[in-house]
């Protein structure tokens, strides 16, 4: 029988897992066993244990001494791979332990292990941070790269990167390992290893695009900063703000570390900085000819791939911020960011001094989920925003940005009158920027009680501290301004540049086929390329921005805020607004308006954008605000709110969502309309340059929502009685603009379509066209398109004026027939009605005029409905008269003539009566109006009126140039021009002082000139002619 294996001794058994987990031995090894090759025999250190009289066997009292001696040998082995392998064979001893029977021993042996594993680690933390310590011959070929990196990468589940990756071989650390390296240690022994990783990392992810390997990188940057020492270390890395002299947006974006995470994009850049793989060319080349299904799996993939990065760096910077030690850091990371790039904002946007669209629309996305907390449906935490915030931060520059209403000149006073002890009104910021940085900010729960200003706070223009939510808005509204609405502007400029190039492509390939060149085929092929990179940079902007609903709708959830809170400025949502504008809400920054009414407009043409969406704080501030401008100043940013209201019109969206916004809301059926027509006068005056051509295209989008408005009955109701209660004041401004615009546009129309035919005319002459040169030829070709274009445009606005004036003209006649407005009428109405029944109508013929935009005939009857409406409506029986004063267009021809292509093109029997019989009215009319000049004779010149040169029948006296002037004619100038025509001072007809004493001379003199012709009777020269004739100075005998 064997004899018992006999039991070991727990130093035994010490001894033997130490020599396992440190592979050493302190013995002599027996050169007949067979023995671990990796086994090191520490003979100077044997001999060291001898001398001292201690045992040849380890013990955790010699564990540190022999591993240093290790590490000081010379070995092949890297020291951090050496001490890797202590820490898993470590662990796999801790395994065998666990079975171990003997619970006194295996208690101990648990001691033994642990504290390895804690000196593994320990001393893998020297040798990191002092590579020098442990010198050995393979250290030389890990220069530059960290060995930690690849089991980082490992532990949260990516493979290698680079060329640095390969080396891990997707070896995973044990259990722990990582754990204790970077949690149990003091932070100066980690920091300088952690800034090492965060270098790779960001080298890693170095122009790489969203078809890039940027998700292992990413997960290991949010591995290391969830680590107290790894958020540390980023925040206080020479790279988490770099500076330098020379330090711009750009630079920023490229050396900062969380810069090139932030750069990862499927959005188009300068070639120089472009990240690979290409999208647009991977993704979208010859789309033309690309299944649907591919385009739509493309999107669907970049908007994943987008989402993730996204999550993972919102996820970053949510860890930072959640830490009062790092918070501060992150907010000046943003800040300097959004400051540093300000120059985004402009429209040519240089792209090696700023960062890349890319970013900023990162960025939006990531500040968008940052705000989730305080975005809930009822904003309840709105009044942590403080408004002061944007004139008193230090940290993010506002206060130079162009206001709502207030001059820079009116803020500065006003902050002065705030802070009189302060000379220089906003120089406290240096007091307010110690204090911020003393404070420590709320969290984004809004558990701090930093809300804002108090009231005696608010009075002195003193700020206590700002919550993370007050900061987080506007860092957000800056970032959106920059990132997301800068890129709607982009996208649309390249749509633009889109149509522009497919239009001459278009004109040259025409050219070719007439006369083909070799330059032509040149400049056809070059637009072909440039068309192709632009469809492919459309495609780009559609796949990360369009196709994203969740980003569009979290930024509209953010922009309710926006407009909830700078309504609660003025005193919440009611009519009529307050008589002065708080300077709160004057000196908020213009952007934060425009940017939401931009959003709404690009969300409004995205399918299913607007699902779900609140819309009802948007139209109630809208409705406030679009004619107010004593509360906006900017003229075209109220018009974007109308370009808003058109996008939402129930025929427009194809929405009937939108339709009880419009016809079951409170404040649009009383202040709609009114407001509609205030901003239609309001805009014939701008301020720009551009002024008079802008307003055509404002009043365009007006005159739609006008007329969908007018089929509504209710609103048609307000509309009626607005006339009514306004029929010397707004509507009367409304109608003469309009049928101002209605002359001017229908004028340009057909002048443009007779230079139209004279082109046709000279390119159908092909012989005599083509002798001419190539250059001339493009140049007319190109003149004749763009007249076309002209054409449309002015006929299709010139159609919405008529058509306009023609519904309201049937219900609403008082305004029309007032005596500064019939005579203006009736000469619009004569004018057209000669242009499209006149001699000159059959050279106004066209091809094909409903390309342009040209319906005579319904333009005809159009014409007449106005007259026969207006001949309903006249009471007084002055529009006959009217008619037949105009002098320029009117002749008794043209009301049968008119009767008679009325008859032709189908129009009702009935309404041809009435206007036989108007024209037969004015004819009358005429007759008279020449009996009675004949009465009057010679008028002094005192009477005659010194703008139309007519009789004075209301003369009053400008007020300035002391000139007298006819009431109504007077009054028919201040309607477009509110000023004295003779000197140019301001004038309103309530300035006007009537002349009463020379009113009953003229009344006099008329009286005497029709007594003296009453008199005088009619002389009859000739029975069979049956003429009267008049003579000046003769009288005339009654036969």
């Amino acid at each position: 029988m064997a004899a018992a294996k006999p039991q070991r001794t727990p130093q035994e058994v010490e001894d033997i897992i130490i020599r396992k987990i440190f592979l050493v031995t302190i013995t002599e090894p027996d050169a007949t066993a067979t023995t671990d090759s990796r086994i090191v025999y520490m003979e100077q250190t044997a001999a060291e244990f001898l001398s001292e009289g201690k045992d040849l066997r380890l013990s955790r009292d010699t564990m540190e001494r022999i591993l240093i001696d290790r590490l000081s040998g010379d070995a092949d082995e890297s020291p951090f791979h050496y001490l890797f392998g202590c820490y898993q064979r470590a662990y796999d001893e801790a395994k065998k332990i666990a079975g171990m029977k003997d619970k006194e021993l295996r208690a101990e042996m648990e001691v033994v292990v642990r504290q390895a594993k804690k000196l593994s680690v320990s001393y893998c933390r020297i040798h990191l941070a002092n590579p020098e310590l442990f010198p050995s011959r393979s250290t030389a070929n890990d220069a530059g790269h960290s060995p930690l990196l690849p089991l980082v990468l490992a532990e949260v589940g990516g493979g290698g990167i680079g060329g640095f990756g390969g080396g891990g071989g997707g070896v995973k650390s044990p259990p722990g390992f990582l754990e204790e390296l970077f949690r149990d240690a003091d932070f100066d022994s980690l920091d300088r290893i952690l800034k090492g990783l965060y270098e790779e990392l960001r080298g890693s992810v170095m122009k790489v695009s969203a078809l890039g390997n940027f998700q292992d990188s990413l997960r290991a940057l949010l591995f290391l900063v969830r680590f107290p020492a790894g958020a540390k270390s980023l925040v206080s890395h020479q790279w988490w703000i770099p500076k330098g002299v020379y330090m711009n947006g750009r630079a920023i974006e490229m050396t900062s570390i969380l810069g090139p995470f932030f750069h990862v994009s499927a959005l188009p850049d300068q070639t120089f900085f472009r990240s690979l793989p290409d999208v647009g060319q991977q993704c979208f080349s010859d789309s033309s000819t690309r299944r649907q299904a591919d385009l739509v799996s493309s999107f669907s993939t970049i908007k994943n791939v987008m989402n993730n990065l996204y999550g993972g760096l919102s996820e970053v910077l949510l860890v930072l911020l959640k830490s009062s030690d790092t918070r501060e850091n992150v907010l000046e990371y943003l800040a300097e960011v959004i400051n540093i790039n300000a120059s985004r904002a402009h429209i040519q946007v240089d792209p090696i001094t700023c960062a890349s669209s890319g970013m900023f629309v990162n960025l939006s996305a990531v500040m968008l989920r940052l705000c989730e907390p305080f975005l809930d449906a009822n904003l309840t935490k709105r009044d942590k925003i403080d408004p002061n915030y944007v004139h008193y931060s230090n940290r993010l520059k506002l206060s130079g940005l162009t206001a709502l209403h207030a001059s820079s000149e009116e803020i500065t006073e006003w902050l002065n009158s705030k802070n009189p002890s302060k000379a220089g009104g906003i120089d406290q910021c240096n007091d307010d920027k110690k204090r911020l940085q003393q404070s420590q900010e709320a969290s984004s729960s809004g558990s701090n009680n930093a809300g804002g200003l108090s009231k005696e706070n608010s009075a002195r223009g003193q700020k206590s501290k700002y919550s993370f939510i007050c900061e987080c808005f506007f860092m957000t509204a800056r970032v959106l301004n920059l990132g997301l609405l800068k890129a709607f502007s982009d996208f649309k400029h390249l749509v633009q540049d889109i149509s522009r190039s497919e239009d001459a492509l278009s004109t040259l390939k025409g050219m070719q086929g007439h006369s083909p060149s070799p330059q032509l085929e040149l400049d056809i092929s070059r637009l072909e390329k440039e068309l192709e990179l632009y469809s492919q940079e459309k495609l780009c902007y559609e796949a990360q921005i369009l196709r994203d609903n969740t980003l569009i709708q979290n930024a509209l959830t953010f922009y309710r805020l926006m407009i909830v809170w700078l309504v609660g400025l003025v005193g919440g949502f009611k009519m009529p607004l307050p008589q002065t504008c708080p300077m709160e809400f004057a000196t908020m920054p213009e952007h934060f308006v425009e940017d939401a009414m931009e959003l709404l407009i690009f969300a409004s043409r995205i399918p299913r954008a607007l699902e779900g969406v609140v819309l009802d704080e948007f139209m109630n501030f809208i409705i406030m605000f679009m004619a107010s401008p004593d509360f906006i100043k900017n003229p075209y940013l109220r018009a974007k709110m109308v370009e808003v209201l058109n996008c939402w019109m129930p025929r427009t969206s194809g929405s009937s969502a939108t339709a009880t916004l419009f016809e079951g809301h409170q404040l649009s059926l009383e202040y709609l309309v009114r407001n509609l027509l205030k901003l239609y006068v309001d805009i014939e005056f701008t301020g720009s340059h551009t002024q008079f051509y802008d307003k055509f295209n404002i009043r365009h989008n007006i005159a739609e929502l006008l007329e969908y408005l007018w089929k509504v009955p209710s609103h048609r109701n307000a509309w009626r009685q607005i006339a009514k209660e306004e029929e010397k004041g707004v509507y009367l401004n409304f109608l003469n603009f309009l049928i101002n615009d209605s002359i001017y546009l229908l004028d340009e129309s057909l002048n443009k379509i007779l230079e139209l035919k004279e082109l046709e005319a000279e390119m159908s002459n092909t012989a005599e066209w083509e002798r001419r040169p190539v250059q001339e030829r493009q140049e007319r070709t190109r003149l004749f398109h763009s007249q076309e274009n002209i054409i449309r445009i002015d006929m299709k606005l010139a159609n919405e004026d008529v058509s306009m004036l023609a519904f309201t003209s049937e219900q609403i006649t008082v305004p029309f027939l007032l005596p500064e407005m019939v005579e203006r009428v009736a000469s619009m109405l004569n004018y057209f009605l000669l242009q499209l029944v006149g001699p000159q109508r059959k050279s106004l013929s066209l091809k094909d005029p409903e390309k342009y935009e040209f319906r005579p005939k319904d333009l005809l009857k159009q014409i007449v409905h106005i007259y026969i409406h207006l001949a309903r409506g006249d009471t007084n029986a002055i529009f006959p008269a009217a008619i037949s004063k105009d002098g320029r267009s009117y002749n008794d021809q043209l009301f049968s003539a008119g009767a008679d292509v009325l008859r032709r093109i189908g129009e009702d029997p009935k309404v041809i009566q009435e206007f036989i019989q108007l024209g037969a009215k004015a004819k009358v009319a005429a007759s008279e109006a020449m009996d009675a000049e004949a009465t009057l004779g010679e008028i002094p010149d005192e009477f005659l009126d010194p703008i139309q040169y007519t009789l004075m029948k209301d003369p009053v006296i400008l007020p300035s140039s002391r000139i007298t002037v006819d009431r109504p004619v007077i009054q028919r100038h201040l309607l477009s021009d509110a000023s004295d025509p003779f000197n140019r001072s301001h004038l309103t007809a309530d300035m006007l002082i009537p002349d009463v004493e020379l009113k009953a001379r003229i009344e006099e003199f008329v009286r005497s000139q029709e007594m003296k012709k009453h008199g005088e009777g009619l002389s009859i020269q000739s029975s069979s002619k049956a003429t009267i004739q008049t003579t000046n100075g003769e009288k005339m005998l009654i036969d």
